[in-house]
């Protein structure tokens, strides 16, 4: 009789676990195989911060940001990573996509080690790399800048030369380039061989006015989502803020991560970790105001082909707390 009762009570036990499992809501990302943001999903996973706030996350890996972009605006996807620029035009076309906040991390210019240049108006009639093409934000910020700072038109007093990511990296680092304009964390790879940075992007944007607080880059989610489950988004918002305040702080955590980071040198894995956290945007809502005054900017400079019908900051971009 006890046994047949203590089988019961174990077989009751699964079945309430596996209903509890089966009710656990999954939230489906698609990145960049090799982005920095892996880092933050994988000790959110490695770590149950997923579960800990009611939902499971699930990772597939993607070759290109536009890939990402097509899955989640066909539905194959619940949440993507891209820049609220994109979700600010996604909104002025009617489609109704949010913004959780991930990174506030940006580029700059770098030079090799023993270039005479030490400010951007040195780099006229030079050649200047360009990861992300000619409508790259961080490009865009550094033409305003140079005009204000320098009277300098980077666009017509240069030659550019547009590539990927890597590629920038790798020309930049042979000489071939008299200046580069990267992402962060190829940036941070270039500081650690040897280059130097002319001047950040978050040092430009300051001079124009505008806030460098203001994350760029963030969770893609739908508005359909936060209506209908916004515990879910507020879940995400809370494993995401504890992955990074786990990175900001223990270093053990990154020497996990070493093998995700392709860090070839220890000069690399540390600038990679310092750039990461010094990514990390402070918790709380962000600074509406300042965002629009960046878009104005940005539709100043990248017009229509940019930001589309977007010439102000749309209603609702962002997942405030309590949203």
């Amino acid at each position: 009789m006890f046994m047949t009762k203590l089988c019961a009570g174990v077989a009751a036990l699964a079945i309430t676990t596996v209903a509890a499992l089966a009710e656990t809501p999954v939230l489906r990302a698609q990145v960049l195989k090799f982005g920095t943001v892996n880092w933050e999903l994988d000790t959110i996973k490695h770590h149950g911060f997923d579960a800990a706030n009611g939902f499971e996350l699930q990772v597939t890996g993607v070759a290109g940001g536009s890939a990402a972009q097509v899955a989640f605006q066909g539905g194959e996807t619940d949440v993507i990573v891209s820049d609220w620029l994109w979700v600010a035009r996604q909104r002025a076309a009617g489609k109704d996509y949010v913004f959780l906040p991930y990174s506030k991390a940006v580029g700059g210019v770098m030079v090799s080690e023993d270039s005479p240049v030490q400010s951007l108006a040195d780099l006229e009639g030079g050649k200047i790399g360009i990861a992300g093409g000619p409508l790259d934000k961080s490009w865009l910020i550094l033409q305003a800048y140079a005009k204000q700072a320098h009277g300098l038109d980077l666009k017509t007093g240069t030659e550019q030369v547009y590539g990927a990511p890597p590629l920038i990296f790798k020309t930049a680092l042979q000489g071939e380039l008299d200046g580069a304009i990267n992402y962060w964390h190829f940036m941070a790879k270039m500081g650690a061989s040897g280059m130097r940075q002319v001047v950040s992007v978050t040092d430009a944007a300051e001079s124009l006015g505008l806030d460098s607080e203001t994350p760029l880059l963030g969770y893609v989610l739908t508005g359909e989502m936060l209506a209908q489950h916004p515990e879910i988004v507020r879940g995400l918002a809370a494993a995401s803020r504890s992955a990074k305040d786990l990175l900001a702080s223990d270093d053990a955590e990154w020497d996990r991560l070493r093998d995700r980071m392709n860090a070839n040198t220890d000069a690399e894995f540390e600038a990679l970790k310092a750039g990461f956290r010094a990514g990390i945007p402070a918790p709380g809502p962000v600074d509406e105001d300042a965002a629009n005054r960046m878009l104005k900017l940005m539709a100043e400079l990248g017009g229509e082909e940019l930001l589309g019908a977007a010439t102000e900051l749309p209603e609702g971009v962002f997942v405030q707390p309590g949203s």
